[in-house]
């Protein structure tokens, strides 16, 4: 397993593409244009490798001096429950904590929120978003 920071590499950015396309838009049938409409050039990705696979992946979002957002977090199915997605949660804590973050939000699906809080985020009950299979809540940890 392998985490690796990602600007502009294509071939990294592929990978970050093929689990967001694999986890969000065949998985859950979100379609491109919800899934990679707010993508920009110059985001920030972790991707996490099995070997030469890519499996896992998140955007980072820094939104002021101290506080940063981890965002269009998905893993593969079937790589699921294996640590994978914890790695690059870990990855991207370090990238921010490397810039001075001491607060990072995660926007959790409401069924992903024990994943989180094993990783030490806890639940802002007031900020719920969205219906159905993607109802929301934000969850906050400080470094």
């Amino acid at each position: 397993m392998e985490a690796i920071r990602v600007t502009d590499k294509e071939w990294q950015l592929a990978g970050v593409h093929y689990v967001r396309t694999e986890a969000m838009c065949n998985g859950f049938g979100v379609s491109l244009e919800m899934e990679f409409g707010e993508d920009k050039a110059g985001d920030e990705y972790i991707l996490v490798l099995d070997g030469t696979h890519p499996v896992s992946t998140c955007r980072l979002h820094q939104l002021d001096e101290t506080t940063g957002k981890i965002e269009r977090v998905a893993t593969l199915e079937e790589y699921r429950g294996q640590h994978y997605g914890a790695a690059a949660i870990t990855a991207a804590e370090e990238w921010f904590a490397e810039r001075g973050v001491k607060k990072i939000l995660i926007n959790s699906r409401t069924e992903a929120v024990g994943f989180y809080e094993k990783l030490g985020y806890a639940v802002i009950p007031e900020q719920i978003t969205g219906s159905g299979t993607f109802q929301c809540i934000m969850t906050e940890k400080s470094l």
